[in-house]
C-alpha cells in the first residue's frame, strides 16, 4: 500500500536475506480488483532510498552506530526529564506512513504518556484544509462518498489535483466513469489529468476561491439552486450568498473566463463527484476553498454517484485523522469536549488532568516554537527539514532542538538527529491501514526484521513506558492495539467497534462507519429518505465566506514569477523512497516565454534560492514557475504562512525569480541578492 488509493498488493518475501521480492496486485482485493500502478510495486519491492539498518547516536558532531539499549536510554530519559520540567518542553511529528496502530500509538504516548500539546503529523501539511471545510459542512471528517459512486457520477470535476500522475488506478474509474458523462479539471497547469478533460479551466494560481465563489453565484443567478434539498437540510444557504460577487468581476479577478463558470455550473446539473486536492487545500485560503462543498449542497448533489471527494495522499492519511489523537480524540471526539477528554483518560488509565488543554499550533507552529518552550523533538516516518515549507528555517530549528529521527529511510532529518531509529517500512509490518474512501484493510509482513530494525508500533511503546511505565504491553501485539482503538472510538462518527482483523482478513476491506461486525456504511449520512448530519441540528452548514484577508507571497518587480508546486508520478512526500544517492539539481518548469530550455538558473525567493535546470513547457502559464514537491531543494523556497483555521501551510503560490546561476553566486557573494529584495513584497510573506 503505498499511496491514499488503498491498493491491495499480494508482496513475496526475498528467498534469501530480507526484503520484500515481488509485488504486484491483489485480484481479490475489493479496492482495486488486481489493478497496481507502477510507483505502487516498484516503491515497496525496490524501493531506491537508503535504509537505515542500525541506531545511531551523535558523539562529537558525528553519528555513529550503538545498540538499542544505549539509544533508547538516551531517548526515554531526555523525554521523561524533559516531561518533567514541562510536558510542553517535548514535540512529537507524526505521519500519514505509519499503520493505525502505530499512529493510534504515537498519539497516546504523546498526548497521554507525556501530555504535550505539540504533537501533530505531516497530514495536516496535506489535509488539514480538507478536515475543518468537511467539520464545518457535515459535523465530521473525511468524505461521505466513496468509490461506489465513481461509475453512477454524469459529471466528474477534479480541482486542485492531478490524479492521473498521483492516483493513477483511481484515475482510470474516474475516466472509465467520464466517457459517458464528463471530466473537468480545474488547475493553473495543464496538467496530465487535464489532457484527459472535456474541458480544462486555469484559473490563476491562489484564485481558487474566487473562482469556487463565481460559480455559486452564477448556480443561485440561473436558477440552478436545489431549493428543496437546501430548504429541508441545510443551513446558511442565505447567509453564503450574501457577499457573493459578481461573476464577471470575479472572472476577472480569477483568471478565468464566464464560459469557464457556466461549464463547471453546467456540470453540476448533473449528478457530479467533485474531487479536489494539493491545489485547493495548502492556501492560506485553504479552509474557505474547500467550501466548494457548498456547490454540492446548493446543487443537491449528495447521494448516490455525486458528493464532495477530497483526494488524499499518503497511504494512511485517513488513518492518522482518526485514530492519533492528533486533532481530535480517536473517531473524531472533539478534542475539547470534557466527556470526550474522560473517556479518553479512562481507557488509557490515566487522570484526565495529564491530558493537554488543546490539540496544539500545527507542524509549522510547532518547529516555529522550538527553543521555547520545545527542547526535545521526536519525528517518526517524517521528514520536517525537507517537508516543511521555509526548509532552511526549519533546519536551523532542528538543529537546535535534540532531535530523535525515528524513520526507514536515511533522510534530510536524519542528519539533524541527535538518536537514529531505524523502524520497519511496507513489508515488514503486521496492521491495517486506512485508505480516502474510508476503507480499513490489513497490512502483512512478508519478511523478517533486518537485524538493527524494530517496527514503529514497537519503539513507540518503548519510549512512552519509559516516559510513563505500563502504558503499554512491553512489546504490544498489533491486533490487541487495534482491539484498544476499536474499541475507544465506539458511538464516535467513525466507529470503528464492529471491526476486527477476523473480519478484515475475511472481507479485505471495509469501511468505516463499522458500528457492528455485520455493518458498514457506503454513504454516510443518509437517513432513510433524508439526511442527518453530525453538526448540532442535524443539518449541512455552508461555509462562512470568504476571507478578507489577502493571499501572501505576491509577486513584485523584484520577483515577477509566481512559484508553484507539483506532484510526480515517481514519488510521495519529499521523495524519500525514489530518490537515492546524490540528487540531480531540480527541473523549474517554465513556460517559453519565460526562460529558454536547458537555462542553469537559480530560482530564488524572499526565503532562500535553489539551483535548477530549466525546462520550457507551454502547458505551464507564462508567468509561472513549477517545482516538484519530492525534490528536497523545492521547500527552501515555500513560504510558512498558513491557514489560519487549519494551519496548513501555504505552499501552492509564492513569489519567485529566475537569475542565471553564475549571477545568483556572485549575488550572494556579495550580498546584492538581499539588497535587491523589496521590501514590500518581504512584508507581505
Amino acid at each position: 500500500m503505498r499511496c491514499a488509493v488503498g491498493c491491495g498488493h499480494l508482496q513475496r518475501g526475498a528467498d534469501l536475506g530480507h526484503g520484500v521480492d515481488s509485488v504486484r496486485g491483489n485480484a481479490e482485493h475489493p479496492t482495486n480488483r488486481g489493478l497496481a500502478c507502477q510507483r505502487g510495486v516498484s516503491e515497496t519491492s525496490d524501493p531506491e532510498g537508503t535504509f537505515l539498518t542500525r541506531p545511531l547516536v551523535r558523539r562529537d558532531g558525528e553519528l555513529v552506530p550503538t545498540t538499542w539499549d544505549v539509544a533508547l536510554g538516551k531517548v526515554t530519559e531526555r523525554l521523561r526529564t524533559a516531561r518533567e520540567r514541562d510536558p510542553d518542553s517535548v514535540a512529537v511529528l507524526g505521519s500519514g506512513q505509519q499503520t493505525n496502530e502505530a499512529a493510534y500509538a504515537l498519539g497516546k504516548a504523546a498526548r497521554g504518556a507525556i501530555g504535550t500539546r505539540y504533537y501533530d503529523a505531516n497530514t495536516t501539511l496535506c489535509m488539514a484544509s480538507a478536515v475543518t471545510a468537511y467539520y464545518d459542512a457535515f459535523g465530521s471528517d473525511a468524505p461521505p462518498c466513496s468509490y461506489e459512486d465513481i461509475p453512477e457520477a454524469g459529471s466528474h470535476v477534479v480541482w486542485g489535483a492531478n490524479p492521473a500522475v498521483a492516483h493513477p488506478v483511481l484515475f482510470r474509474w474516474v475516466t472509465d466513469s467520464a466517457r459517458d458523462g464528463e471530466l473537468i479539471v480545474v488547475d493553473p497547469v495543464a496538467t496530465e489529468s487535464a489532457e484527459a478533460a472535456d474541458v480544462h479551466v486555469q484559473p490563476d494560481p491562489g484564485a481558487d476561491l474566487t473562482l469556487a465563489r463565481a460559480v455559486l453565484a452564477h448556480v443561485v443567478e440561473t436558477g440552478r439552486v436545489d431549493e428543496a434539498f437546501v430548504e429541508a437540510h441545510t443551513a446558511g444557504f442565505d447567509d453564503a450568498c450574501d457577499d457573493l460577487p459578481g461573476v464577471d468581476a470575479a472572472c476577472e479577478t480569477a483568471g478565468v473566463e464566464r464560459a469557464d463558470v457556466e461549464a463547471l455550473a453546467s456540470a453540476l446539473d448533473a449528478k457530479t463527484l467533485l474531487y479536489w486536492g494539493m491545489g485547493v487545500n495548502q492556501s492560506t485560503r485553504g479552509t474557505a476553498t474547500s467550501g466548494a462543498i457548498d456547490l454540492c449542497l446548493a446543487t443537491g448533489n449528495l447521494g448516490a454517484g455525486s458528493g464532495p471527494f477530497s483526494l488524499t495522499g499518503q497511504a494512511n492519511s485517513m488513518g492518522t485523522r482518526v485514530c492519533s489523537s492528533k486533532g481530535g480524540w480517536p473517531g473524531m471526539r472533539d478534542f475539547g469536549d470534557p466527556a470526550a477528554r474522560s473517556r479518553v483518560a479512562e481507557a488509557w488509565g490515566i487522570d484526565v488532568d495529564r491530558l493537554p488543554d488543546d490539540s496544539g499550533p500545527g507542524p509549522v507552529g510547532l518547529i516555529e516554537d522550538v527553543g521555547d518552550p520545545v527542547e526535545v523533538l521526536w519525528s517518526v516516518a517524517t521528514n520536517p527539514a525537507a517537508g516543511l515549507p521555509d526548509a532552511d528555517g526549519a533546519a536551523e530549528k532542528l538543529d537546535g532542538v535534540f532531535l530523535v529521527a525515528q524513520d526507514a529511510f536515511h533522510t534530510e532529518t536524519v542528519e539533524y538527529a541527535d538518536v537514529v531509529l531505524p523502524a520497519a517500512t511496507w513489508g515488514e509490518s503486521e496492521g491495517t491501514t486506512t485508505n480516502m474512501e474510508r476503507a480499513v484493510s490489513r497490512v502483512r509482513s512478508v519478511t523478517d526484521l533486518p537485524p538493527g530494525v524494530r517496527t514503529d508500533l514497537d519503539l513507540i511503546a518503548t519510549v512512552a513506558n519509559g516516559v510513563r511505565p505500563d502504558t503499554f504491553e512491553r512489546h504490544p501485539d498489533p491486533e490487541d492495539v487495534f482491539d484498544e482503538m476499536a474499541a475507544l472510538t465506539a458511538g464516535t462518527p467513525a466507529d470503528l467497534s464492529g471491526l476486527s482483523y477476523d473480519r478484515l482478513d475475511e472481507r479485505g476491506a471495509v469501511r468505516w462507519p463499522a458500528p457492528d461486525p455485520e455493518t458498514s456504511i457506503d454513504y454516510r449520512y443518509a437517513d432513510g429518505d433524508g439526511w442527518t448530519f453530525e453538526t448540532a441540528d442535524g443539518r449541512a452548514h455552508f461555509s462562512a465566506g470568504a476571507p478578507d484577508d489577502d493571499l501572501p507571497g505576491a509577486t513584485s518587480e523584484a520577483y515577477p514569477l509566481t512559484l508553484t508546486t507539483g506532484r510526480e508520478s515517481d514519488g510521495y512526500n519529499t521523495g524519500v523512497r525514489s530518490r537515492g544517492g546524490e540528487m540531480a539539481v531540480p527541473t523549474v518548469r517554465v513556460n517559453p516565454a519565460d526562460a529558454s530550455d536547458g537555462d542553469r538558473v537559480a530560482v530564488e525567493t524572499r526565503r532562500g534560492s535553489a539551483a535548477a535546470v530549466v525546462a520550457t513547457d507551454p502547458a505551464v502559464p507564462a508567468g509561472v514557475a513549477w517545482l516538484s514537491i519530492h525534490h528536497p531543494a523545492t521547500n527552501r523556497l515555500t513560504l510558512p504562512a498558513v491557514d489560519p483555521r487549519s494551519d496548513e501551510p501555504n505552499y501552492k503560490q509564492c513569489a519567485a525569480r529566475l537569475v542565471p546561476r553564475a549571477e545568483a553566486a556572485e549575488a550572494a557573494e556579495t550580498g546584492r541578492a538581499d539588497a535587491s529584495a523589496d521590501t514590500a513584497g518581504e512584508a507581505s510573506d
